[in-house]
């Protein structure tokens, strides 16, 4: 039984692969040449820092623009685009590129990274991961230095659009503007919201959902799993936005003192990133309460499986709506698209969203002694970090050195996924082999 724990199966594999490359950006950030010090960064910091961009979060604890130089920033850039595309997927890109055969341990470590159901077509869709993802970053790189060409020297224009363009495409949320000011100071500005938030969207529908609408126009057809990402995904930005135009229409913090149009990109760029990519245009910290608390719930939803985000995933926040209203309708089926869901499916989704409640509440609760800030701020980070996205009320530059290995635990653990971490820490057990008798008791 003991030699089951030292086995290497994908999942424990996808771990330790995430973990090798945390601990190899962390010694190549701790460098004095990837700060402007000069000094050694403290390991906890370089741990913190790696950590935040392999697992693409985005929050910070040493300013991204101001501290780190041009090297550092690029070990960052360079996990971020690791960590979002995944290390097996860079790995079968230099499989392909020296043509070496793709073995089926690889393919089925490509599978377990890529939440497939089998591995079938696994190579190919790795293959248009890999072009979507160059053409995505390379034509918004682009559009930011056409952009930014305005406001700084040419070189510092396509230096800052690259850095961006991958930042945000991978949903990691770092910028190299200094002062933690994201986009803030481009909230009304049309070409730089529109390019961010397309970046944001299309990094967080998932490789999945971008493959099939590339092939739409010949294939004529979606995938229920499309369809019930794309219809989540529009109905979220849509609330989203309404709901944070409401409550922070006459807020002079953040976008009281804009005009129509500053309020109306604000909203949904916020509403946008919020669920994943950590890039922000208007002050979180000066955002109220109730806005706050409702960023929250749509961070804890996060993006969709097989993306660059996290979060709980809006295939599960669908399927548990679907079957809140299957239930109050007297329905003994959960359909969705005319398609019946299996129990195996609801309840993987049920697991996955008290997991991580319960995983969210408890973390809060250890950090509401370690930290002197309050229960919302903390509980604003934790959830925050579970989905790897990046936004703060402030709390990360004063986190003490245990609040910052919790949170690293978190980013780490909302990256992987709930149930690829359980899979990797618990051997698999075997097929049950009878069931038990049915019982009853009675609910609400």
């Amino acid at each position: 039984m003991l030699s089951q724990w030292f086995k290497l199966t994908p999942p424990r594999i996808l771990v330790l692969g995430f973990a090798a490359i945390i601990l190899t950006g962390s010694l190549l950030l701790m460098m004095p040449q990837a700060n402007t010090t000069g000094e050694r960064l403290p390991f906890v910091d370089a741990l913190f820092t790696a950590t935040s961009a392999t697992c693409v979060t985005g929050l910070v604890v040493r300013d991204t623009g101001l501290y780190f130089t041009t090297f550092g920033q690029i070990v960052i850039l360079t996990l971020i685009q690791v960590g979002g595309l995944g290390f097996m997927t860079m790995a079968t890109l230099f499989s392909l590129v020296f043509k070496r055969r793709i073995s089926l341990r690889d393919r089925l470590l490509l599978q377990e990274a890529m939440k497939q159901n089998s591995m079938e077509g696994i190579v190919r869709l790795i293959r248009k991961v890999l072009v979507y993802s160059l053409v995505i970053e390379a034509s918004a790189a682009l559009l930011f230095t056409i952009r930014w060409v305005f406001d700084m020297p040419f070189g510092q224009a396509v230096y800052y659009g690259v850095f961006h363009a991958v930042s945000l495409f991978n949903n990691a949320g770092f910028d190299l503007f200094g002062e933690y000011r994201s986009l803030m100071g481009y909230v009304n500005d049309p070409l730089v919201n529109i390019v961010a938030m397309f970046l944001i969207v299309s990094g967080g529908l998932g490789f999945i959902v971008l493959s099939e609408l590339v092939d739409f126009r010949r294939t004529r057809k979606l995938s229920l799993h499309s369809k019930i990402v794309l219809s989540m995904t529009s109905a979220l930005i849509l609330a989203g936005a309404v709901v944070i135009f409401v409550f922070e229409f006459t807020n002079v913090k953040t976008m009281g003192s804009l005009d129509w149009s500053g309020k109306i990109w604000g909203s949904f760029f916020q509403s946008i990133a919020t669920r994943t990519a950590g890039a922000n245009s208007v002050d979180i910290g000066g955002l109220r309460q109730a806005s706050q608390f409702f960023v929250i719930m749509l961070m804890f939803i996060g993006a969709s499986p097989g993306s660059t985000g996290g979060g709980i995933k809006t295939t599960t926040f669908m399927v548990l709506v679907g079957a809140v209203i299957s239930m109050i309708r007297g329905r003994h089926d959960l359909v969705l698209f005319r398609y019946r869901m299996t129990q195996e499916r609801i309840f993987k989704a049920v697991t996955i969203t008290m997991l991580a409640l319960f995983l969210i509440i408890s973390v809060a609760m250890v950090l509401s002694t370690t930290e002197d800030a309050s229960f919302l701020s903390i509980l604003f980070e934790t959830t925050s970090a579970f989905a790897t996205v990046g936004l703060s009320m402030g709390l990360t530059m004063d986190l003490t050195d245990i609040g910052k290995v919790i949170l690293c635990f978190m980013m780490f653990t909302g990256r992987l996924g709930l149930l690829t971490l359980a899979y990797a820490l618990g051997p698999k057990k075997g097929k049950e082999l009878y069931r038990h008798p049915e019982g009853k008791m009675i609910i609400g």
